[in-house]
């Protein structure tokens, strides 16, 4: 499914969601739902297959979800799987979580570093990236020792690069001159 599709989709529910005011629980559910579809990709190999008549793959996810997901949401999921587009969910949550994001004013940066970063120094980075933005950043933290030292951080589609391999990398240009 298309980046375009996947928005569609998601606009959708979400409008949904802000009518009833659930948008975080919907998002929770979503999440439950695509953590469960991950850890058992056999389920949503055979959720894709159109030789299943689609009552009984309906049937298969009111089984599975039906206690655990809003009914919303357990519809949402149905709807994917009808139009064989269930293995597009992550995309669909993806863009969900840019709309929620959106209007409760808040961001998800991702951090790579070449140490990890203590629990102080997370807090500081964001709230200074909370300041910078105007919004509340929580962050996604990861690793990467090819950098050397310091750090790239990604949020609301701008690089900040601190990383010693890029600061390296300016000057050997610098030389070159």
């Amino acid at each position: 499914m298309t980046t375009e599709l996947s928005r569609e989709y998601a606009e959708a529910l979400f409008a949904l969601a802000a009518e009833r005011d659930q948008t975080k629980e919907y998002l929770e559910a979503l999440d439950t739902a695509a953590t469960l579809l991950a850890d058992n990709p056999d389920y949503v190999e055979l959720l894709s297959c159109p030789a299943i008549p689609k009552d009984e793959r309906d049937g298969l996810l009111e089984q599975t979800f039906g206690q655990i997901l809003p009914e919303q949401v357990l519809a949402f999921i149905q709807l994917l799987c009808a139009h064989g587009r269930v293995r597009s969910l992550t995309d669909c949550i993806a863009e969900y979580r840019l709309l929620y994001q959106t209007a409760v004013a808040m961001s998800t940066a991702e951090v790579v570093s070449a140490v990890p970063l203590t629990e102080s120094e997370k807090a500081k980075l964001a709230d200074t990236l909370s300041a910078r933005f105007g919004r509340t950043v929580t962050l996604t933290c990861t690793v990467d020792e090819s950098l050397l030292g310091g750090m790239v951080v990604r949020v609301d589609g701008k690089v900040l690069d601190g990383s010693l391999r890029s600061r390296l990398h300016a000057v050997k240009e610098v030389m070159k001159q």
